[in-house]
């Protein structure tokens, strides 16, 4: 029995493993609640959560997904002059909880992050799986990304900036931080023209669980 095969047969019978996806259907299911663990196990299975504070959980799966090939990631020329001039300091898992409370309170229309998904994902950081990167300017925290890391995959779910490029800087050097430790594949759930710059793009949903399910018991440390 390999070590993966020892993981799963400790791992209790998932939820998510019976949904049948519809062809272009993005919201797959509803109900339940935010336990980490449950939520870990969304992930696992190409799921995520996403709702509004009023309203039941949500779990999604976009087809096509969008996805950043951490082989042919982009960085613009522009971006790259300002970063190789920039003084900031990037840092890793010093400031989780700031991160995600920045990510929500710097868009006044609103997001979901609210305080059930900040509890949530704050205790999967406590447990190793998800994880931070912070930009500092003269010590003060200007950006930043987090996301869920399982196997050899990384989901980044939001980022933010109160200076300009800081989370341009922020997503750069994840992508050399993922690199570097042996991740295949970076999640980014959906395509925008944000991220369509740094060469992202979009793959069937078949393909994207197909790669998961290869991926999520790699050996692979964030």
């Amino acid at each position: 029995m390999t070590r993966a095969d020892g993981d799963a047969a400790r791992r209790p019978a998932s939820v998510f493993a019976d949904i049948r996806f519809r062809p272009g259907e993005d919201l797959v299911a509803a109900g339940g609640d935010l336990r980490p663990a449950l939520v870990l196990d969304a992930y696992r299975h190409g799921l995520f959560p996403w709702y509004d504070a009023d309203e039941p959980v949500l779990w999604w799966s976009p087809d096509p997904r969008a996805i950043l090939p951490l082989d042919a990631f982009h960085v613009p020329r522009r971006l790259a002059r300002s970063l190789a001039a920039s003084a900031d300091e990037v840092r890793v898992d010093t400031a989780f909880a700031e991160v995600m409370a920045a990510c929500d309170e710097l868009r006044p229309d609103g997001t979901w992050i609210h305080g059930a998904m900040q509890r949530t994902y704050g205790a999967l950081h406590r447990l190793g799986v998800a994880h931070s990167l912070e930009v500092y300017r003269s010590g003060q925290l200007v950006g930043g990304i987090y996301g869920v890391a399982f196997g050899a995959c990384f989901a980044a779910e939001s980022m933010f900036h109160r200076v300009r490029d800081a989370s341009k800087m922020a997503l750069v050097h994840l992508v050399q931080h993922l690199r570097g430790r042996g991740f295949q594949l970076l999640d980014v759930q959906f395509l925008t023209p944000h991220l369509a710059q740094f060469g992202c793009v979009e793959v069937p949903r078949t393909a994207y669980l197909k790669r998961v399910h290869a991926l999520r018991d790699e050996p692979v440390r964030f």
